[in-house]
């Protein structure tokens, strides 16, 4: 199929790339803590260690967060589907109940996610209805160990390993689950 890039066909067509999903957090004025949802995030470079995520300028947090100068990007273990409940939807009680915990590099620290990059504000572009946000790395954390969530196809899923029942096969064997 060929056409021009409308932005239901370019959310189809890129939709067939897996990402990974993340939930980017950082402070507002003031202190408040604030977070959004997003797939979009990517390392930059090892030398000088660099990541970058894109944004919606529009949105509700990263506007607020910017300014402060710093965030902690939070990478989802595939059961963390309530994170995701919290920070990709409207609501404002996204930190309510939530046991985190303040970085001293970057935004708040969210609870059993797979590793935490804590980051500066290095620059900022503007790219259409979105920012290009590329982030000086501070500091890594390891968080829990387990499988990545993954977002593919419009839809959050996660790839398994599995073994079929009744059958012999190794390690080796794929059963890829696509949610």
């Amino acid at each position: 199929m060929t056409g021009a890039p409308t932005p239901e066909r370019m959310r189809h067509a890129l939709g067939h790339f897996a990402t990974g999903v993340t939930i980017v957090t950082g402070f507002a004025k003031g202190g408040e803590p604030v977070g959004f949802a997003c797939q979009s995030f990517a390392s930059a470079s090892l030398h000088p260690p660099l990541v970058l995520f894109c944004a919606d300028h529009r949105g509700r947090s990263w506007p607020r967060m910017r300014d402060e100068g710093r965030f902690t990007v939070n990478v989802l273990r595939h059961d963390q589907r309530d994170l995701i409940a919290r920070f990709g939807s409207a609501d404002g009680s996204r930190f309510d109940a939530l046991d985190w915990v303040p970085s001293e590099q970057g935004g708040p620290s969210l609870p059993g996610v797979l590793v935490r990059v804590h980051c500066s504000v290095e620059q900022v572009h503007v790219a259409g209805d979105h920012d290009v946000v590329i982030g000086r790395v501070l500091d890594l954390e390891d968080g829990e160990s387990g499988r990545p969530m993954l977002f593919y196809r419009g839809r959050l899923t996660v790839t398994e390993r599995r073994t079929p029942a009744g059958t012999d096969e190794g390690p080796e064997a794929m059963d890829d689950y696509w949610g």
